[in-house]
């Protein structure tokens, strides 16, 4: 009974903020285009400043840019009168963020803006108001009914959603990849899942390379000392010719008692399943359990017979990627 009696409010809520959207989304014009123009173009830092709830958007929306590829970082409007403003430079563009546009502390900001001449941007509602009189490139958002009545909520919405907007625009046109994004989010689960295979891969002296022609006694010296269940065969000029896993090793012991005579040729595998460095771990995890191996010879599509590292299974757990 309790649970029916919110639910109308609830929903009453949300079709207050669709409406909002929906009336942004038809008020979008060409000022839209110049922001998102000016942005692309700046060659320093993109500043976001509001009060109230505006200031906490003016935050998520800095994160948000920040994350693309945007520099970007939020300043609160109190503090800027107290010398947050030095933080604030001639080659920035300010992006100004107030539903009325009459907020007493936004007058030094723009008083600042506009002695500098830095660009400003301003997103507000209020047409003839301080910020929009003052504002370079002016986003009227649209009047809309708040729940509640007095709360901001529908206007704080469009707000996020503007932001989102100016965010994924110069996202898009600057061609910010998933290896971008990956670089900015190194933590976390959806940065281990654009880990690349040259990521976490072993290298260097770690690979147990053997030569083809050496004798497997000599061999499995190597086997033990590197600890990763493979032998990685190559020929004299170090192209890769083969792999031999413990388990083939475990096979051929148990029928060939002088196996250790044999050269590793006459066991390895040849042309053994390899992947590209700069292929996604999630990919050479798939790769694996898809031939049921645990591990992959890692290559570059320049030189792909000469093997660079080597990706084990157990790498690519212990990186949370599944």
């Amino acid at each position: 009974m309790v649970k029916n009696k919110f639910i109308p409010l609830a929903k009453e809520v949300i079709n207050l903020e669709i409406k909002a959207l929906q009336e942004l989304k038809k008020n979008l014009n060409n000022s839209f285009n110049q922001a998102v123009t000016e942005i692309l173009k700046c060659q320093s830092k993109v500043i976001l400043c509001g009060v109230g709830k505006s200031g906490i958007i003016a935050t998520k929306i800095a994160a948000t840019l920040a994350s693309v590829g945007t520099p970007s970082f939020s300043i609160s409007a109190s503090e800027a009168s107290h010398g947050d403003l030095g933080m604030v430079s001639k080659k920035d563009i300010l992006i100004l963020i107030s539903n009325s546009g009459e907020t007493s502390e936004l007058k030094n900001i723009i008083q600042y803006a506009k002695r500098n001449k830095i660009l400003l941007i301003g997103i507000v509602s209020k047409k003839e108001s301080l910020l929009h009189k003052a504002a370079d490139i002016k986003i009227i958002t649209p009047k809309v009914v708040e729940a509640g009545g007095i709360v901001p909520t529908s206007s704080t919405t469009i707000q996020v959603a503007l932001g989102d907007a100016l965010s994924i625009a110069t996202m898009k046109h600057k061609k910010f990849s998933r290896m971008d994004f990956k670089k900015l989010h190194p933590a976390g689960s959806l940065g281990a899942q654009l880990k690349t295979v040259e990521d976490i891969m072993i290298t260097g002296k770690k690979i147990p390379f053997v030569n083809e022609n050496m004798l497997m006694k000599k061999a499995l010296k190597i086997l033990t000392e590197k600890k990763l269940g493979i032998l990685i065969a190559r020929n004299k000029n170090k192209r890769t010719t083969g792999i031999i896993t413990d388990g083939q090793i475990r096979r051929i012991s148990e029928k060939n008692f002088n196996f250790q005579r044999l050269a590793v040729k006459k066991i390895m595998t040849k042309k053994p399943i390899s992947i590209d460095k700069n292929e996604l771990a999630a990919k050479a995890l798939s790769l694996m359990n898809s031939k049921k191996i645990t591990s992959l010879v890692v290559n570059n599509k320049i030189r792909p017979n000469s093997t660079i590292g080597v990706i084990h299974v157990h790498s690519i757990l212990k990186s949370n990627i599944s």
